[in-house]
């Protein structure tokens, strides 16, 4: 009876600090700031206000977006070359809205398709950083403007 005591008392304290880890872990995670709004990616997906995902299949995604190779020729360009662990963190005041990458396509979370061609996209994207992913990118750009298509012409 007493082994279940203690377990029944050491599980809880357990699943809170399993939650307080996750929420207060050290380092800053991608965000941006686009209207006076932040936007970070998530930690957890359980946190998250707006879950994205990708695709490889162009036919699947609702949204498109290109890798370009210069900064000159994207919409969203994020560049850092320094070794700081804060950058590419928002020095916002007000409290971000999370974005999940979620492994699993939802029915309404935005479905983004990567690509380097030349093809109809919704955005350009370029990364050369040390904090953020191109899918990072990606996801924040597209969870920015709403998770939807900009323009007609991405459509097949």
């Amino acid at each position: 009876m007493l082994r279940f005591k203690i377990l029944a008392s050491v599980v809880p304290l357990a699943v809170a600090a399993v939650f307080a880890r996750v929420e207060f872990l050290p380092g800053s995670r991608p965000c941006i700031e686009v209207g006076g709004a932040a936007l970070q990616i998530a930690s957890t997906p359980w946190f998250a206000q707006l879950h994205v995902s990708f695709t490889d299949d162009p036919r699947l995604a609702t949204v498109r977006v290109q890798i370009a190779d210069s900064a000159e020729a994207a919409d969203f360009t994020v560049i850092d070359d320094i070794d700081d662990a804060e950058a590419g963190a928002c020095e916002s005041n007000t409290v971000p809205q999370l974005i999940a990458i979620s492994r699993d396509r939802s029915a309404s979370g935005p479905v983004i398709y990567l690509s380097h061609d030349d093809g109809p996209s919704d955005y350009r994207v370029f990364v050369q950083s040390k904090t953020f992913s191109v899918r990072d990118a990606a996801a924040l750009i597209v969870s920015a403007r709403g998770g939807h298509r900009r323009v007609e012409a991405a459509s097949l």
